[in-house]
């Protein structure tokens, strides 16, 4: 019987997201002959670390459910005793891009892919902790049921669980390597208020994440569609798409990757501070010519409070401005994946960890000029904006040498995790983990 890897990486308070988690793995078990491994990574203080201890020793137990519920100590303690298993040079710098003091998208789901291997889960499915499921009459509708018909399986053989195909003949024979679905609700990037204030100077900030020398035509369109997931409109029938996904399609808040063929393969960025580090595999399955699923489960996306708060405005904006500046190195490697297409794979249709690495180390050599015109746009863009957003701009001008700076260190580390991504999940998987909480019974 296969198992499979649900988890929820966490910051913040959510025991009814993991409820309702645990409510998505109930559905899978009761439709799929599967094991599911509930995981929760978390980073919370202790007040709500109990709050979702207690959350998961009240899910209903069932034999094929095991949760997991893993604080950083944990995490750490795991993430050393693989570091020193592998077989890896510069272990230290390894545990701090895993497990780095500071928030990084990347790295957390790093983890869990790690954490899986352990386990030793065939697939991780993702979610997020500010969001939640869609329901139709009463039934909440989870996507891990269209992840679990598909993900895996040849392309030829998934095709009985889909609604249509729009995928090459010639690609029928590899692997179904992903499988997700977008968001509704808010966009997925907390800048909407820029856009109501000034929609002028919404577009400036947000064409600033497009390659420089694109025209004004191609930035409009990328505006227009950016971070706005699946818009509004609520579910109301299933509807699932076998083809090579559009990243611009998918939401990581709601996806699942093929362990063998990708997330065992390659890491995601682990930059800190840095939203949109954690979609990088979306673009590698993509250019890779890998076959995917493309279902309409999508999940709410909303925002919480704390990005209001002045720490949380200024924390958010950092992230913000930082995936602008990484948009410098990912654009070049994307540009390049897209050329490479087939040879991304080995000869099993798994993603090559040596070629990834090679065009982000090749990135890292690129002109920094293009990001001291990019802080150099945005200055101007909160300035005119005035109030929290010009002293935000005052905090970037006085950091600007040590973003550019941190831009391009991010992406030399991402290239040395993907180095040393092979090794260290063949020692994740000799690694034990601490046992599940204590459950009600």
């Amino acid at each position: 019987m296969r198992s499979i890897c649900l988890t929820l990486p966490t910051n913040r308070h959510c025991p009814d997201t993991i409820a309702a988690l645990g409510e998505e793995a109930a559905h899978a078990v009761a439709h799929f002959d599967i094991d599911v491994h509930l995981l929760v990574l978390d980073s919370c203080p202790p007040p709500e670390r109990a709050a979702h201890a207690e959350a998961l020793r009240r899910l209903p137990a069932h034999p094929r459910i095991t949760p997991h519920h893993l604080d950083e100590a944990a995490q750490r303690d795991f993430l050393t005793r693989v570091t020193a298993r592998s077989t890896t040079a510069k272990p230290a710098l390894l545990l701090d891009l895993m497990l780095p003091d500071g928030l990084s998208y990347g790295a957390c789901t790093n983890r869990a892919f790690l954490i899986a291997a352990a386990l030793g889960c065939e697939s991780v499915h993702r979610r997020d902790s500010d969001s939640r499921y869609q329901s139709l009459a009463g039934r909440t509708v989870f996507p891990v049921h269209h992840e679990l018909l598909s993900l895996g399986r040849r392309a030829a053989d998934a095709l009985p669980g889909v609604t249509e195909s729009a995928l090459p003949d010639a690609l029928l024979g590899r692997r179904v390597a992903m499988v997700g679905g977008s968001f509704v609700g808010e966009p997925s990037v907390d800048i909407g208020r820029i856009r109501d204030a000034d929609p002028e100077t919404y577009h400036d900030v947000v064409s600033l994440w497009a390659p420089e020398h694109w025209s004004q035509a191609r930035k409009r369109e990328l505006v227009e569609e950016s971070f706005l997931g699946a818009g509004t409109e609520p579910f109301t029938a299933d509807h699932s798409l076998l083809t090579v996904v559009d990243p611009m399609r998918v939401d990581m808040c709601n996806i699942a990757f093929h362990g063998d063929t990708v997330c065992e393969r390659v890491p995601l960025p682990p930059a800190r501070d840095t939203i949109g580090s954690d979609y990088f595999l979306i673009h590698l399955v993509h250019d890779a010519r890998l076959p995917g699923v493309l279902h309409n489960r999508h999940i709410v996306n909303y925002h919480t409070g704390e990005r209001r708060t002045d720490h949380g405005f200024l924390a958010y904006q950092t992230r913000f401005a930082k995936f602008l500046l990484s948009m410098r190195y990912f654009h070049f490697v994307y540009d390049r994946m897209a050329e490479a297409g087939d040879t991304l794979l080995d000869e099993h249709g798994r993603a090559r960890p040596s070629a990834v690495a090679a065009l982000a180390r090749e990135s890292t050599g690129l002109d920094t000029g293009e990001n001291l015109r990019r802080l150099d746009a945005l200055d101007r863009a909160y300035r005119r904006l005035g109030g929290r957003y010009a002293d935000f701009a005052d905090l970037l001008a006085g950091r600007r040498e040590r973003l550019i700076d941190e831009a391009r260190a991010d992406i030399a580390d991402f290239a040395l995790l993907t180095e040393a991504w092979e090794g260290l999940v063949a020692a994740a998987r000799t690694t034990p983990l601490p046992g599940p909480p204590e459950r009600h019974r």
